[in-house]
């Protein structure tokens, strides 16, 4: 059973016809300020499909002609979808790879490890399940001696040649707008060649080695110059940690610090995007510079945020000169005027801030975010690792335990795996001071920390999994951490509950395909609770993509749960975790904070003492939870002051999520 319905949460408020033209003209009007062909879809799902669709194509066109179909592809995660919609078309629509050739673009350089670990994920994703010829498979060695690496290179770009040449290649853009591994700096000119991998690159590939130290520092890739000989190209970007690239990629100009810019220069090349990924593009973000808009309240919104930014203006402060002067004199004919159009927009932000999450009893409810009854609510706070609670929405969880309502907290994942062996020696060590007190009799007990100590020691090696006894004593040491932070926040022990997804307990980097099992045990949850709020994490930038599983499962479980009575009296909302915040015109509920209680959630996040400094998982960001956390969180303040509205410590903010 698949599920894919994160993949529906479209929060951007561009009418369709902004991201999919309907006819040449209205695609030249939409486009212009984009110097390569941009493919926007709703979906990375959507999105792949159609890319699966052209390579599938391209492979029957040189079947009917007897030829083959030279593929340049490379072993990246940010591929899967695509990949296995060529799965699905070569098991279950009969299409045959046979006349295919794959070069594979990349592989880290490890001279003294035998693996290729690119070629070994696009093997698995891809090659090991269709029916190409192993021979028509090659690849860059990983391990060859440095005096041998230039004239390596040299042959592998002479064997493409004498293959035909790429007909298609397939590249991910990274951020900072680099092609393969190719990064800033990098010339037009380059042919395959051994990189330094930068700092960006090396965190990007933490998935695939599990911490930062494991990864390699170089990589052989396909130059700049060769990913162009190719005849046609294909840029995938996803996710709204790209949108920055793809903007500078398809609107900049043409310079060597941003080396995707260089396909403008190419006569076949595209970009696929999902939504996300494509909103810094002029047609998506400003929407009114290229055509006329249908002005929802969300986009007008977001058409005086960017004036005000612009301007470096509060929003009671823009005249109809200012609206003029930069493409929005539409407003000025709907409204009539610019203080009208300000008096709205302010009138809507200042309607989102909110010191009551769970709605203030006998309050008034018009215009309010939350409505005040019933009181107190019955709340199901969903947190995908045991500490997105307390980084998400550390404070906002204080103020609903504080006022009242029925908190349940539900951690979604054991989060075992983000455990280093440095905290596991620690806790272990300490259980083995205890028996030796209290129970020195123990030999069984005394065996299994020599054994676990022995393996983490000596024993294991990079890449090995952790042992089933290991991945649990790491699995409730984040539930220990859990349950400190709810106590700390004044919740209910009883009513904390560990879901261990099973998708997650792979005591790998690389997790299961979400199941009905998983959407079942959350179904149960909801069904025994009967929420009237549920706070669900709707931060798709985490590097490991487990917020987004954890997304994926609550919809589905609520998809299930259609017609459910109680379900009419429920509201959703969405928070952002470590990673990013929701854009300011799509916030619907802002809950402020002083500086006592931001003081407080950090506290709160300093409870999860193994996701410190040791956390493996820290992304493209220096900062530590905490301190991203508080910035975030000022910085929405900031935001909202820069407006003209009050000035707070922090703010915490939400998006609604509605069933449809």
């Amino acid at each position: 059973m698949k599920f894919n319905l994160s993949s529906k949460i479209v929060l951007n408020t561009v009418p369709k016809q902004f991201y999919k033209p309907e006819n040449e003209y209205e695609l030249s009007v939409l486009t212009r300020y984009e110097k390569i062909p941009t493919h926007i879809f709703e979906s990375q799902v959507e999105a792949s499909v159609g890319i699966a669709n052209t390579i599938a194509d391209g492979i029957k066109s040189k079947q009917q002609l007897n030829e083959v179909f030279v593929l340049g592809l490379c072993g990246d995660y940010a591929l899967q979808t695509i990949y296995s919609e060529l799965v699905r078309k070569h098991k279950e629509e009969g299409l045959s790879f046979e006349n295919v050739i794959v070069f594979n673009t990349y592989e880290f350089y490890q001279p003294q490890n035998q693996t290729l670990v690119c070629l070994s994920l696009l093997n698995e994703l891809l090659l090991d399940q269709v029916d190409i010829k192993k021979s028509n498979v090659h690849s860059p060695e990983g391990n060859i001696p440095k005096e041998e690496i230039l004239d390596y290179c040299k042959n592998y770009e002479r064997l493409i040649k004498e293959k035909g040449g790429l007909d298609y290649i397939l590249v991910n853009l990274s951020q900072g707008g680099g092609v393969g591994l190719n990064f800033s700096g990098a010339s037009i000119n380059s042919s395959t060649r051994l990189v330094l991998l930068n700092l960006q690159a090396r965190k990007e590939a933490i998935n695939f080695f599990g911490t930062i130290e494991k990864v390699p520092s170089s990589a052989i890739t396909l130059g700049i110059s060769s990913l162009m000989k190719s005849k046609e190209i294909a840029l995938v970007a996803w996710g709204e940690d790209k949108s920055k690239s793809v903007y500078e990629s398809v609107e900049g100009s043409i310079t060597d610090t941003v080396p995707a810019t260089c396909l403008q220069n190419h006569s076949n090349a595209s970009i696929y995007t999902d939504l996300s990924a494509a909103y810094g593009l002029t047609r998506i973000n400003r929407p009114w510079l290229v055509s006329s808009c249908n002005w929802t309240n969300k986009l007008i919104r977001r058409a005086i945020v960017w004036l005000c930014e612009k301007l470096d203006k509060p929003i009671l402060k823009l005249t109809n000169k200012d609206y003029q002067d930069h493409g929005l004199e539409e407003l000025l004919s709907l409204y009539n005027s610019a203080y009208n159009v300000n008096i709205k927009v302010f009138n809507d932000l200042q309607h989102t801030i909110t010191g009551w999450p769970g709605g203030k009893p006998n309050a008034d409810d018009t215009n309010r975010p939350e409505r005040s009854e019933p009181y107190p609510k019955r709340i199901i706070l969903f947190s995908p690792h045991p500490d997105d609670d307390v980084i998400s929405m550390g404070g906002t969880f204080r103020r609903l335990v504080e006022q009242g309502h029925d908190v349940h907290v539900a951690y979604q994942t054991s989060g075992n795996i983000a455990v280093g062996d440095e905290d596991l020696i620690r806790y272990v060590s300490l259980l083995e001071d205890v028996r030796k007190k209290y129970d020195s009799e123990n030999i069984a007990l005394q065996k299994k920390y020599e054994e676990i100590l022995n393996y983490v020691l000596h024993e294991k090696k990079e890449g090995d999994s952790d042992t089933p006894d290991i991945l649990f004593i790491k699995g409730h040491i984040r539930r220990q951490e859990a349950l400190n932070g709810c106590r700390y926040v004044g919740a209910d022990l009883n009513k904390a509950k560990f879901l261990d997804l099973p998708f997650y307990e792979t005591g790998k980097i690389k997790k299961n395909p979400i199941s009905e099992a998983d959407v079942k045990i959350i179904k149960n949850l909801l069904q025994e609770v009967k929420p009237h709020q549920v706070f669900v994490a709707g931060d798709l930038a985490d590097p490991h993509g487990t917020h987004k599983v954890c997304l994926d499962a609550i919809l589905a479980a609520f998809d299930e749960l259609k017609g459910e009575e109680w379900l009419n009296d429920c509201r959703i909302w969405m928070y952002r975790g470590a990673w990013q915040e929701w854009e300011i015109e799509h916030i619907e509920m802002a809950v402020p904070m002083s500086p006592e209680e931001l003081r407080f959630k950090r506290n709160a996040i300093l409870k999860h003492q193994s996701q410190m400094e040791n956390a493996p998982f820290l992304g493209s960001d220096e900062r530590l939870f905490w301190q991203r956390s508080e910035e975030r969180n000022r910085t929405t303040a900031e935001k909202y002051h820069q407006l003209g509205l009050a000035s707070y410590e922090a703010i915490e903010a939400f998006v609604e999520y509605k069933l449809l």
